[in-house]
């Protein structure tokens, strides 16, 4: 399969490590992807849904002690602790690797060892990087196959480079309490074991998307970013690109694959998708940033998807897709899960596996619902009915905006621009939601997500903020311009009073607007504030008083959020840029 020595040398010691029975390459073709499917629903690890309804379609149910990313036990293994920095567990990387090599040691003894070559981001792009995971999973061989492009041209792209990601994931004995998930950026090196779920083992997703390619980004002078990707097309048939980053529960995936109301619609508004998670953006020869979507498809969470929430990630699931910790609808072959629809399935397997009861099902209880909470779709992208035509490029669209956003009751108003990319850092660095009933802990208290990648930051977050004020220097004024959105502002009994999900195009055709000189704003204490009157209210049931109630600053709860920002910038240290203290001195001022 190659001749590149340092890949050749790595599978030496890994096949020595892990003692596995055979060796099979992966090669991304229809028929290898076929057999390793029979072969899944042989061993028990898939079962094959009804072909008529969800052609090419499998379920999988993982431990129920191993469900979710396990962010206690996610290391980044530097040579020092600060170099990891205070928002991430760190580890000693010598120590490390011989911990996990004592763990995976003969683990792969009587199972097959899987290779899988992959490219993150369209195979020869420039913005595009490889990475080789060694898997004993069958599940996760057809998970990166969905989720990253596998194919023999990888390693023709490597050639003899040593610019490649090593992964190696053991699912051991699924255990919990030797359940790791390691990082070693200096080395390209991620090592998963223990564990068996998807956002644990795909090693293309998180690990390296964010976590190792953030550190890749920094030494190299490119970005990786916890970011949808859209492009938003205008009656004239022009498209504009946004990257924007949410925390989780924030409708993230639900605006990538947005659908405009029908009064834009009507106009001939268009969004496309060009990626749901992860952007990775480089600047490009004339100066302005571009950006690729690394994966090649959606893991998402499944409850609460429906036809009404997000017809097009749902469409996107209709066939060539793996369904983890769903129920199993038994009367049709096929899968349910809370709010996919108002019918309760008589006769179904919940995703322990054991007969569900829907006579006993209580919404407010989690531990009588027929789905996980975090069950999941792989779903191939080719198979959304947005997808951009630039998903599979490899040059990257141009990015006009970068949004920030979060869940915010009263503080933040629906949609403001910074003063200027440095002044946008500050917005990002400072980013915060409160807390749903979804979410562990209290309702309504502040967490703080810089940029959305608090636990995908391969290094120390203070570094990470000074590179992005680095990188706004060397765009200069093709910097895109930087907004942050909050859709969740709230009355004074707590319903929300903007109505979100389509009608949010309004918003984006605001921001458009700015980064086009097109529209004017009010400037406040915290950016620029749109004027009512321009933000189109057409065919929805809102008045332009409550509008401006929803765009509106309170000082005095600014006041408090300063002094909020200030002690969350305090875990930086000295590590937190000067430019950032004195943003937040500003706003201080401003605010006054």
């Amino acid at each position: 399969m190659t001749k590149n020595e340092t890949v050749l040398k790595w599978l030496g010691e890994m096949e020595e490590l892990l003692t596995p029975d055979k060796v099979v390459w992966i090669d991304g073709s229809d028929e290898q992807r076929d057999q390793l499917r029979a072969l899944a629903v042989e061993l028990g690890e898939l079962e094959k849904l009804n072909e008529e309804k969800l052609p090419g379609c499998y379920l999988h149910r993982t431990n129920p002690n191993d469900v979710a990313r396990v962010e206690d036990r996610t290391f980044i293994c530097t040579e020092t602790k600060e170099e990891a920095g205070p928002t991430n567990n760190w580890e000693d990387p010598a120590k490390m690797y011989k911990k996990l090599y004592d763990i995976a040691r003969g683990s792969y003894k009587g199972r097959t060892m899987y290779v899988i070559p992959y490219s993150m981001g369209p195979i020869g792009s420039p913005l595009a990087k490889i990475g080789i995971e060694v898997t004993d999973s069958v599940y996760v061989v057809l998970n990166m196959l969905i989720m990253t492009r596998v194919s023999d041209k990888v390693m023709e792209v490597l050639g003899d480079s040593n610019d490649w990601v090593r992964g190696l994931h053991s699912r051991c004995d699924i255990d919990p309490e030797n359940r790791y998930i390691c990082h070693f950026p200096q080395d390209n090196t991620i090592i998963s074991v223990n564990s068996g779920y998807g956002g644990n083992v795909l090693l293309g997703k998180k690990c390296f998307a964010l976590r190792i390619a953030s550190y890749q980004g920094w030494k190299e002078g490119w970005m990786a970013e916890h970011m949808l990707i859209l492009g938003l097309q205008n009656p004239k048939g022009e498209v504009k690109y946004i990257a924007a980053a949410f925390p989780s529960a924030c409708g993230k995936t639900n605006l990538a694959m947005l659908i405009p109301p029908k009064y834009l619609r009507d106009k001939g508004y268009k969004i496309w998708t060009v990626g749901d998670d992860i952007s990775w953006m480089r600047i490009g020869p004339d100066g302005y940033l571009y950006a690729i979507n690394p994966e090649n498809g959606f893991f998402g969470v499944a409850p609460g998807t429906n036809e009404h929430s997000n017809f097009n990630a749902l469409e996107s699931t209709k066939k060539n897709t793996i369904f983890t910790n769903v129920a199993h609808d038994l009367s049709d072959n096929t899968v349910w899960w809370e709010g996919l629809n108002k019918n309760l399935p008589e006769n179904a397997i919940d995703w322990r596996g054991n007969p569900w009861d829907p006579a006993k099902f209580n919404k407010a209880d989690k531990s009588t619902c027929a789905a996980h909470p975090n069950s999941r779709f792989t779903a191939p992208a080719e198979n959304c009915p947005c997808i951009s035509d630039e998903f599979n490029k490899g040059q990257g669209v141009r990015i006009s905006a970068i949004v920030f956003g979060g869940r915010r009751a009263k503080c933040a108003p629906l949609v403001y621009q910074s003063k200027n990319w440095e002044n946008g850092v500050f917005v990002g660095s400072a980013m915060a939601s409160e807390t749903t009933a979804a979410a562990a802990g209290a309702v309504g208290v502040v967490r703080r997500d810089p940029m959305a990648m608090l636990p995908f930051c391969g290094y120390h977050m203070g570094d990470y903020f000074r590179h992005w004020l680095e990188m706004g220097k060397k765009l200069g004024d093709k910097a895109p311009k930087i907004f942050n959105v909050n859709w969740f502002r709230t009355d004074d009994e707590g319903n929300f009073i903007w109505p979100g999900f389509g009608d949010n195009m309004r918003v984006l055709n605001w921001i458009i607007d700015r980064c086009e000189g097109k529209a004017d704003a009010t400037e406040t204490a915290i950016g620029y504030v749109p004027k009512p009157e321009d933000i189109d209210l057409t065919d929805l049931d809102m008045d332009m008083d409550t509008l401006k109630e929803i765009l509106t600053v309170d000082k005095e709860i600014w006041t408090k959020e300063a002094e909020e920002i200030e002690e969350h910038y305090k875990k930086f240290g000295d590590k937190l840029p000067e430019e950032l203290r004195a943003q937040l001195e500003n706003l201080k001022a401003n605010l006054k």
